[in-house]
């Protein structure tokens, strides 16, 4: 016991902004977003703000912990990454046993946070994602498989399932379509990344798509991804969940991205791949603004 309090204090007293680095600040966000969009697709009009605070907090300090579990497990091969190179625990401006306590702290927090304050069934869900991530994809899949990206998609995919049910407290088919999308979308957004990166994930020998079979082969995936988008984001529309507004934001949102995707395949610069990784980025905001936006038109 005084270890670990010795270890929290010792924590505390180290600079801030390398605990918020180790939580990958931006992808939470991202996360937190479609969380909300979720919440506020299955009831617009939800007046319990307390509740929405703590599943919101919740979330995210769960994603934030899987953000830092993911460091301490990637830690070798950071040093050996261009990209990752200057992370906390690579430049030992933070331990792995300070990394380990603020991980547990914020998952402890933030699962009994969504159990108590919001309800079991986020809570467990939550769980799931959180194990997906920082175990399965990270400690298993990341390592085996060219595929991980896509097999261990579904964890970062939970966010809009997680913020229905919080309102909810039940599955439903119109949350799962919006995991759906998110995890096609995901190949599409990181093998872009992966291109750019290839000599890092070479060095590092992870076996991402564009290392196991080649950057053409991996720039014909994510055009192959990208037009898979373009129905698999229609489904909401044939449920009658949204409506047209949504169906023609869709359908525009869904020829930029695939229109960079295309210039990515036929004109193999080596900016296209972050041009099209971003774009990704921005298509996905769009796109679950388009939802949010069409549902309160039609109320």
């Amino acid at each position: 016991m005084t270890a670990l309090t010795d270890s929290i204090g010792y924590a505390v007293n180290s600079n801030w902004r390398h605990y918020v680095q180790l939580c990958k600040p931006k992808v939470v966000l991202l996360l937190v977003i479609t969380a909300v969009v979720g919440m506020l697709l299955a009831e617009p009009l939800w007046q319990d703000w307390h509740k929405l605070l703590a599943a919101t907090a919740g979330i995210a300090g769960s994603a934030a912990a899987a953000a830092v579990f993911n460091h301490l497990a990637d830690s070798r091969i950071d040093r050996l990454m261009q990209r990752t190179r200057y992370r906390p625990l690579v430049r030992g401006t933070l331990t792995a046993k300070q990394a380990l306590v603020f991980a547990i702290l914020l998952a402890g927090v933030s699962l009994n946070l969504l159990w108590w304050l919001v309800n079991p069934l986020t809570a467990v869900l939550t769980s799931i994602g959180l194990i997906g991530y920082a175990v399965i994809y990270t400690r298993f899949l990341k390592y085996r498989t060219p595929q991980n990206i896509v097999l261990g998609g579904l964890s970062g995919a939970l966010p809009p399932l997680l913020g229905w049910t919080s309102v909810t407290n039940q599955l439903s088919l119109e949350p799962l379509l919006l995991v759906l999308i998110i995890f096609v979308w995901t190949p599409a957004h990181f093998w872009p990344l992966a291109i750019d990166r290839l000599d890092d994930y070479r060095r590092a020998k992870v076996p991402m798509l564009p290392v196991t079979h080649g950057v053409a082969y991996t720039r014909d995936a994510i055009v192959g991804y990208t037009l898979l988008l373009l129905p698999v984001t229609v489904l909401p529309v044939c449920i009658g969940m949204s409506g047209l507004l949504y169906l023609v934001s869709a359908l525009l949102l869904g020829g930029w991205f695939l229109y960079s995707a295309l210039t990515l395949r036929l004109l193999p610069q080596r900016q296209s791949a972050m041009r099209t990784f971003y774009v990704s980025i921005y298509y996905l905001f769009g796109l679950f603004a388009a939802l949010l936006v069409d549902h309160l038109w039609r109320l």
